[in-house]
């Protein structure tokens, strides 16, 4: 007996030691015990120490600096930077006059009979339809702006974006080098772009369109080397045999099996381009986000939605349109497709020139409805009965002061309260435990260069937004993802809802926070859970509708029941799912918390607002890395490698 007690003790203990979650929780156990001490007594135990601290100040001053002192004298900036400054003025500008030229109801024929040609009726009516309420709002003359800005700033990013995926397609070596630039690039918030821009190309235009070509051409460079390199092998090798140069092998086989992936790239790069031009606004846009952003500066909610709905009704069409447009590839083209195309652009010209020869080219005043006083008694009223004092519920003023009080100051004041090294163990834990020890170590040099950046506390402010953000997301998230995934009456209602949500640009977001809650760290929380939201529910609906239908069959035939089913089979079956809508989560909200620095959320996001506002170059930009630096540990924490995935699943 006592052998076999023995042996079963044996067998316990290399059962516990065999695993490999307890072997990385004992080695960083170990690595503590050595570690700490010394950093302890070197270094202290608060927030994070002075003398780790690198003051970047001076350098990215003398940068700015010398770049104010010789922005019109400097052969770089008259001879290059600057022709590159006219030609973005010009392309914009004429494609604003020919808008306005065409007239309103060119404009909204030649969208709806391009919907039409492309997509079918319904969305032809529905694009008419988006661009009668634009003017109907009184924003035609902004959203013809607006429009002409995104045409410019898609094209170039559409170009530059086909041509960096081209070369990362084609090349190993490329692709190696280019991953993590754009993985900087699309952590990197919207709002960092705009400041080392202004300091070049000034306050306008030029800046406005360059830094949304920036921002929204990763996109399209990941799926033009993700179409590129997942072509199929026996086609290409059947094209070779066939004696084909490189060149004719890329226009004959690789381009035209990439097409989907070309359009999902378009599709994204104008989503995106669209929600950066409106964030451009700030540095002289102009258009609908020069609207937004003055109505919300001035807490003026009815202008602000009277811009926003327009925004909005772009990017709804926009995106359906070119959806639509890669869902149709690959179908057999009708018969008469050239006939219905001359059709439909002689169509459109007939309207224009009707249009100009009856002098209706601007929308008619007559015509405007005005929103912005209903909107803001509506706003008044809310103000004065659901702000505060509602029985039993309480206020949204309530909700948000009760959430910051109990949630948000407890927990910034908690990772703060925490020791620097403290901080730097529970990083590499989450990120060894879930991923490889080459994870841990990313995730920790990334969340050391925020303290050696100097804005260790703003950094744990922030964090703690995020913290909050993701757990409401999560559990909302959740909870109508099952649902949806449960239901198709339920999926069916919220898709129309989701789709909607997916498209509104990130500034848009703050208008009914505003609203509802107005200024403060609680409503920037509010507009990042509503921002990636339709994202974690969409993931987690989808990971549950993919699960094995035999294995749901399997456990219906134990009389396992409809609770037991969701919790012992689909989601453990849809853990990869599961883990991606927390990672997808993580990184969006990060992206809204930074804006909400503009409606009071602080910490990071005010530091990247006020180093634009006062073109304070190394304010601006150390506040960006250190967002990038706090996107790159999350992405890290939250995002298992390939292989523990498999695992789990």
């Amino acid at each position: 007996m006592a052998t076999l007690a023995a042996t079963a003790r044996e067998t316990a203990t290399s059962g516990v030691l065999g695993n490999p979650l307890v072997r990385k929780l004992g080695v960083l156990l170990v690595l503590a015990v050595v570690v700490v001490p010394f950093a302890a007594s070197r270094w202290g135990s608060g927030a994070w120490p002075g003398a780790l601290t690198v003051d970047v100040s001076g350098p990215l001053g003398t940068v700015s600096d010398w770049i104010v002192d010789n922005r019109d004298s400097h052969p770089l900036f008259l001879y290059f930077l600057g022709h590159v400054s006219n030609a973005v003025v010009i392309a914009v500008r004429a494609v604003y006059l020919a808008l306005l030229a065409v007239g309103w109801a060119g404009v909204t024929a030649v969208a709806a009979l391009t919907a039409w040609r492309v997509a079918g009726i319904r969305l032809a009516l529905g694009t008419a339809a988006a661009f009668l309420a634009c003017g109907l709002l009184g924003m035609w003359v902004p959203t013809m702006q607006t429009l002409a800005l995104m045409v410019v700033a898609v094209a170039a990013s559409v170009a530059a974006g086909a041509l960096l995926g081209l070369a990362a397609g084609l090349s190993d070596r490329m692709h190696r080098a280019l991953r993590p630039v754009l993985d900087t690039m699309q952590v990197l918030p919207a709002f960092a772009y705009l400041l080392p821009v202004v300091l070049v190309f000034g306050i306008g235009v030029p800046a406005a369109v360059l830094a949304t070509v920036v921002y929204a051409a990763p996109p399209m460079a990941r799926l033009t080397a993700l179409g590129l390199r997942g072509a199929d092998k026996e086609v290409l090798e059947a094209v070779e045999s066939l004696g084909t140069t490189a060149r004719q092998r890329l226009l004959t086989a690789r381009v035209p099996l990439a097409r989907k992936e070309l359009l999902l790239g378009l599709n994204q790069t104008i989503m995106m381009a669209l929600s950066m031009a409106v964030i451009a606004s700030v540095i002289g846009a102009g258009g609908l986000g020069d609207r937004v952003y003055q109505a919300l500066a001035s807490v003026d909610v009815g202008a602000a939605l009277a811009a926003g709905v327009p925004i909005v009704l772009l990017a709804v069409v926009l995106d359906r349109v070119t959806g639509a447009a890669g869902a149709r590839l690959g179908d057999a083209p009708a018969p008469d497709a050239r006939l219905l195309g001359a059709c439909v652009l002689s169509a459109a010209a007939v309207v224009a020139v009707a249009g100009r020869l009856a002098g209706r080219l601007e929308w008619p005043e007559s015509w405007v409805v005005g929103i912005t006083e209903p909107v803001n008694r509506a706003v008044d009223w809310m103000t004065a009965h659901l702000y505060s004092g509602v029985p039993v519920v309480g206020g949204t003023a309530d909700w948000a002061g009760r959430f910051t009080t109990w949630v948000l100051d407890p927990l910034r004041d908690g990772l703060q309260w925490l020791p620097w090294w403290a901080v730097l163990l529970i990083v590499a834990a989450l990120a060894w435990l879930i991923g490889t020890w080459r994870t841990a170590l990313t995730a920790v040099l990334a969340m050391a260069a925020i303290g050696v950046l100097g804005v260790w506390g703003p950094s744990l402010d922030t964090l703690s937004q995020v913290l909050a953000a993701v757990a409401v997301t999560l559990v909302i998230g959740f909870a109508a993802g099952i649902a949806a995934a449960r239901s198709d009456r339920v999926e069916r209602l919220l898709r129309p809802v989701l789709d909607v949500f997916q498209t509104m640009p990130q500034f848009v977001y703050l208008i009914p926070v505003v609203a509802l809650f107005g200024v403060g760290r609680a409503p920037a929380v509010a507009a990042a859970v509503v921002y990636a939201l339709p994202a974690v529910v969409r993931i987690t609906a989808q990971g549950l509708r993919q699960v094995d239908p035999a294995a749901l069959e399997s456990a219906r035939s134990l009389g396992a029941t409809g609770a037991q089913q969701l919790r012992q089979v689909q989601l453990p079956l849809a853990r990869p799912a599961l883990l991606l809508a927390v990672n997808q989560g993580v990184v969006l909200v990060l992206a809204v918390v930074i804006i909400g620095g503009l409606v009071g959320g602080g910490a990071l996001g005010y530091d990247v607002v006020f180093g634009l506002a006062q073109g304070d170059l190394a304010t601006g930009l150390v506040a960006g890395a250190a967002i990038v630096c706090l996107g790159l540990m999350l992405d890290r924490v939250t995002q298992p490698t390939g292989r523990r995935a498999t695992k789990g699943a």
